[in-house]
């Protein structure tokens, strides 16, 4: 404890990682909400072929 406040834990590795786990799920999770509530464009395929330019 430092002034009276916790600063530090000790957990098993397999918790640990497990919390790590479920902090990257929720991340996606909100990454995912933000990415559909944006609008939508469809284009046909023979259009985008003409845009595409793989660095291959």
């Amino acid at each position: 404890m430092r002034d009276g406040k916790h600063v530090a834990v000790i957990l098993d590795i397999d918790v640990y990682e497990e919390m790590l786990e479920q902090i990257e799920g929720i991340e996606d999770l909100e990454y995912l909400e933000k990415v559909r509530q944006k609008t939508t464009e469809f284009r046909s395929l023979d259009n985008f072929l003409q845009e595409y330019s793989p660095n291959v």
